[in-house]
């Protein structure tokens, strides 16, 4: 076994909740008065880090955690339009089954996430550090580490978006990128030690180490 524990992100990750924030998100810009997103300019997004698009939105940083909760709770009420990706279940059980700690980072809800893994998939992770601010994953990152008493060296983080690559980096342990996630494969390549995972199945064999 290569890694002890997994930390995954979730929206994006775990979750297939890009189409859900699409359709809300220009209601957020409405509110929160920052350009709508048009759907020719979705692909060219998908290839921004997140202060790339902060810029881009011309949004001051105060106002990412109102919209980032505003988000939460829309998606709260409309939590059965949000499903995991296919193969995520076996995913989870294949690596509890192997004795892998999973933990979750997500600035995301912990109800939120509960709902959409389902109790017997929630059941599977034994660490949630949910409700994190844009750039406060790797905090997180090191409180899931302390608590499953492992070594940087044997954690494997398990993300979509630019941020979660330099969150891993702060906390000094490995990432993994999918590949069906908010950010394109190409901005994900440009850092160089990334590796990319195109199934859930290419997540067991780096963390089992087969």
């Amino acid at each position: 076994m290569k890694y002890k524990l997994v930390i995954f992100d979730f929206d994006g990750t775990l979750a297939d909740s890009f189409p859900y924030f699409l359709s809300t998100i220009n209601i957020l810009a409405e509110t929160y008065n920052f350009p709508r997103i048009e759907p020719e300019n979705v692909d060219q997004l998908r290839g921004m880090d997140a202060r790339q698009l902060m810029k881009n939105a011309q949004l001051p940083a105060w106002k990412v955690p109102l919209i980032a909760n505003s988000f939460i709770r829309l998606m709260n009420r409309d939590i059965d339009q949000i499903q995991l990706f296919k193969g995520i279940p076996e995913l989870l059980k294949q690596l509890s089954d192997h004795g892998v700690q999973l933990a979750i980072v997500s600035s995301n809800s912990e109800e939120n996430i509960r709902r959409v893994l389902g109790s017997k998939n929630a059941y599977l992770i034994s660490h949630y550090g949910c409700g994190t601010s844009l750039f406060g994953k790797q905090s997180k990152f090191r409180k899931a580490i302390a608590k499953s008493g492992v070594t940087p060296g044997e954690v494997l983080c398990v993300g979509d978006e630019i941020r979660d690559l330099e969150a891993a980096k702060e906390a000094s342990i490995a990432f993994g990128a999918v590949s069906w996630g908010y950010t394109r494969v190409d901005a994900l390549e440009a850092y160089p030690g990334v590796e990319l995972f195109y199934h859930a199945d290419d997540i067991v064999r780096a963390v089992l180490g087969k």
